[in-house]
């Protein structure tokens, strides 16, 4: 444990699910984790007891929230646990907290087997479905001009970008043809409990969380994660997105959610101290920003912004999200005045800090 996660809070302490197992952390909410085939090796999802309304009165069931990659081995873990944790009960609802390809490689999958309906946001729905078709601008092969375009030369990973085309639908192979919409504000209810959608930006398009007051309970998602600071990345899609500012003003929108709040991230181990990592995620930008400045004394593009921010050595996948961050603190600097964007006689886009900054 370093010293941030030492001022937080695990209920648990170094307790987890057993593989393809259930652990109640909340009356009625149960975690379990799936493997996921990068770096970072799980991802946590959460099954919730439910209710529905049916034509013959209310029937016992369950909500799922987030899917897992679209594996084999994931599937093999949900088939266990929907043979030996669900009490016989079906599951009657999927909830998607975002588009990323752990969150709903799934989704398609089990929606079909259990005939349950997607519920997403709009943003996180529509984004899905363009990449699980690999339309132009958000393939994989979009990031090679992008990603070239702020300085990336490394022969190695360029010719990994260029056969990346089908890396999306290889992790989400389909989407449902239709969802339900969940939206900022609205409550869904769980269990006989309401749950207030809180969306959130930067991460991705529409992140959706869910708090429940009555269980004390946030569901984050990747908004709030105990360990690791949440990637906020510049995409080929949205080349002049500002993603820190969406990200750092998005966790403004927990201020009002008691201290008491058992927070369950997508990543790590559930924890109480949301405040407290609010802070500390704020304080991260805030010293990634300072040296980001203080290396544009020198005009600077996002590859070689990396070696600043990331010193340690990178994989392929984690340098290209490594590429994104720097793109992204770069962009804030400039949306605020502090750098200056140029463009070179090689048409890399290079930032250096202006004359009053």
């Amino acid at each position: 444990m370093n010293l941030l996660e030492a001022q937080l809070d695990y209920p648990f302490g170094d307790t987890l699910p057993a593989d393809a197992s259930l652990l109640e952390v909340a009356p009625g909410v149960m975690w379990l984790r799936m493997g996921l085939p990068f770096a970072l090796n799980h991802i946590n999802l959460w099954l919730l007891e439910d209710m529905f309304d049916s034509e013959h009165g209310p029937i016992a069931g369950w909500t799922a929230i987030d899917c897992g990659v679209a594996n084999d081995a994931t599937r093999a873990a949900w088939e266990t646990i929907f043979t030996q944790g669900l009490r016989g009960l079906p599951i009657r609802r999927v909830i998607a907290t975002h588009c990323h390809p752990d969150h709903v490689g799934l989704a398609d999958w089990l929606c079909t087997r259990w005939q349950a309906p997607l519920w997403m946001t709009a943003g996180e729905y529509g984004f899905a479905r363009m990449m699980a078709a690999s339309l132009p601008g958000v393939d994989g092969t979009a990031a090679l001009p992008h990603f070239q375009r702020h300085g990336l030369t490394d022969a190695a990973l360029l010719a990994t970008l260029a056969e990346r085309k089908s890396y999306y639908p290889m992790l989400v192979p389909g989407m449902p043809a239709s969802y339900v919409r969940l939206q900022d504000g609205h409550d869904v209810t769980i269990g006989g409990h309401p749950w207030r959608v809180i969306t959130g930006f930067g991460h991705s398009p529409e992140h959706a969380s869910l708090y429940c007051s009555t269980r004390d309970v946030l569901i984050a998602g990747d908004m709030v994660l105990p360990r690791i600071s949440t990637n906020v990345s510049v995409f080929a899609i949205e080349p002049e997105a500002n993603p820190v500012r969406q990200f750092l003003d998005s966790l403004a929108k927990y201020a009002g959610l008691p201290a008491s709040v058992l927070v369950l991230p997508s990543h790590g181990k559930p924890f109480r101290g949301l405040h407290v990592r609010i802070g500390q995620l704020n304080d991260h930008h805030a010293a990634r920003l300072a040296e980001v400045r203080d290396a544009c004394v020198t005009p600077q593009s996002a590859a070689s912004i990396v070696p600043v921010m990331f010193p340690r050595a990178l994989d392929a996948h984690q340098l290209t999200f490594a590429l994104g961050e720097a793109l992204a603190h770069l962009h804030l600097l400039w949306f605020d005045g502090t750098v200056r964007r140029i463009s070179g006689a090689n048409g890399v886009m290079r930032f250096v800090r202006t004359a009053t900054s």
